[in-house]
């Protein structure tokens, strides 16, 4: 099986929760013809009224410059990172299940598949847990338990 695992760079903004909040932010980031392959939103938790745009990757002067005058700014928080490789029965639940074990403790996550093959982000709560979390991906797709 292979498998892949890396860190996404994540820019943030916050918005209006309201509709259309959202759609303003990410028309800055169209009109400089920004490809992301990330895009999150959530309710601020403990602003009402306002909500957080995720998204990535903003890389280049040019794209940063365009990210920056709609607002967005490079955060640290959360730890994202982007999963692909080949799909398997079971392996969700092994994986989880092996990073449980490892101690690390998932900020969030989304997984799916597409055809043979898997895709998604896991946000962590440190750099720590998700380099750990990267280092038990391959050896998780081999195991199976019986």
């Amino acid at each position: 099986m292979s498998f892949k695992m890396d860190r996404v760079h994540v820019w943030a903004v916050e918005v209006n929760d309201q509709p259309g909040g959202v759609a303003g932010k990410l028309a800055a980031l169209d009109a400089a013809n920004i490809e992301l392959d990330y895009v999150y939103t959530q309710r601020h938790p403990s602003k009402p009224g306002i909500g957080l745009v995720y998204v990535a990757p903003i890389v280049g002067a040019e794209c940063e410059k365009a990210a920056r005058s709609a607002g967005f700014t490079e955060v640290n928080d959360p730890v994202v990172m982007r999963l692909e490789g080949d799909d398997d029965a079971g392996l969700a639940h092994r994986l989880k299940h092996a990073w449980a074990e490892a101690g690390i403790n998932l900020h969030g996550s989304i997984l799916t598949t597409l055809g043979n093959k898997f895709v998604g982000f896991v946000t962590f709560d440190s750099v720590e847990d998700g380099n750990k979390a990267a280092r038990i991906l391959a050896e998780v797709g081999v195991k199976k338990n019986n």
